[in-house]
């Protein structure tokens, strides 16, 4: 399992599009993109299922995810077909959580390799801006979490998405490979 992880506006999003679209197929290994489970509209440019908060609730009650955590208002949950896959022999990435991260290690132990997708302050800042999805204090509420949680965590592998997707996504498809072909 390639659990990536990185603050709202990181471009985890845009990679894991951009890697759906043109790289999936690359590689001798096969890798599958979960979707996540959010309590919030997904945009375009995510690979998640919108439900209420009581549609999540149910699915929780019902033990169908394989991980869950709240972040910036919102539930996010990882659906159990990730085992299945898992099983089959298919690698699985998973657009996580910072601070989830923890528990899906405790969860996931050697099989899990972290991937951080970090990009500078300023370039942050200008692409929460550019989406338009929060109001100026969920912006600065959402750089805050990003100050508060950058320092606390360490992962196996780290993606800089200070420039081009393309870029950022061959990245990925490059370690998704190398670990994939240890296993």
């Amino acid at each position: 399992m390639f659990y990536v992880v990185g603050p709202s506006g990181s471009g985890k999003d845009s990679i894991l599009r951009y890697f759906r679209q043109h790289m999936i197929h690359t590689g001798e290994h096969p890798v599958s993109v979960a979707h996540r489970y959010i309590t919030r509209p997904a945009d375009n440019n995510e690979n998640s299922i919108a439900l209420s908060d009581e549609e999540f609730k149910l699915r929780q009650q019902k033990q169908l995810f394989i991980m869950q955590w709240q972040a910036n208002g919102f539930y996010y949950g990882i659906g159990n077909e990730v085992d299945l896959w898992l099983n089959a022999g298919v690698s699985v990435i998973v657009n996580g959580s910072r601070a989830y991260l923890p528990e899906a290690c405790k969860r996931f132990g050697n099989k899990l390799h972290s991937i951080q997708i970090i990009v500078s302050d300023d370039v942050l800042e200008q692409r929460l801006r550019q989406r338009n999805r929060e109001s100026e204090g969920e912006i600065q509420l959402r750089l805050q979490r990003h100050r508060r949680l950058q320092p606390q965590y360490e992962t196996d592998s780290v993606i800089v998405n200070d420039t081009s997707i393309e870029q950022a996504a061959n990245r990925l498809l490059s370690i998704t490979q190398h670990i994939s072909s240890k296993h």
